[in-house]
């Protein structure tokens, strides 16, 4: 049994995309996953499965789509791996506002053109590193008129994505701990 995070993509925010997240602990357990365990409201979820993370991901979308109607993309890292990548922080010793440190999870890793637009986008203050599957982002200044949050927040990075900010990144690995 293998310890997972299923990290679901928009999900309650602002009005749309609303998923309760006792309905989506009940979802789950009841097709078969273990010690299902979400944090805060927005599509964090810990559970033990023997699936693999790639059947993993298309079981969570799919139940999604047919209990709740929407169609919400889910990427997947084992407890290790959130483990890990947290130890790689490479931006711990600039970031010092951790709600304005993100870590975008990517079901892939990106086709080098995306990655250089991605480079190319932070502009100082703001820094990023990409890593493997992840996209370490800092935003001193927050995401609001941030080209970089643009891109990352989009749909043009052409791999599923979803970020949490660090305090998140590193309360979620806590949860898989519990």
């Amino acid at each position: 049994m293998t310890r997972y995070v299923a990290l679901l993509r928009g999900i309650n925010i602002g009005s749309s995309n609303r998923i309760a997240m006792a309905e989506l602990r009940e979802l789950l357990t009841g097709a078969g996953f273990e010690d299902v365990r979400t944090y805060l409201q927005s599509g964090n979820v810990v559970l033990s499965s023997t699936a693999r993370a790639d059947a993993l991901a298309e079981r969570c979308e799919a139940l999604v789509a047919e209990r709740f109607g929407l169609d919400i993309r889910v990427v997947v890292r084992t407890r290790d791996e959130l483990a890990d990548i947290i130890r790689r922080d490479p931006l711990g010793d600039v970031a010092g506002n951790p709600k304005r440190y993100q870590v975008s999870f990517l079901a892939r890793e990106l086709e080098p053109e995306v990655a250089a637009r991605i480079a190319a986008a932070a502009v100082a203050p703001e820094q990023v590193v990409i890593s493997g599957g992840e996209i370490y982002a800092w935003h001193p200044d927050g995401v609001a008129r941030s080209k970089l949050w643009g891109l990352l927040a989009g749909r043009t990075l052409g791999v599923a994505a979803t970020a949490r900010n660090w305090t998140t990144v590193t309360s979620v690995l806590a949860l898989a701990d519990e």
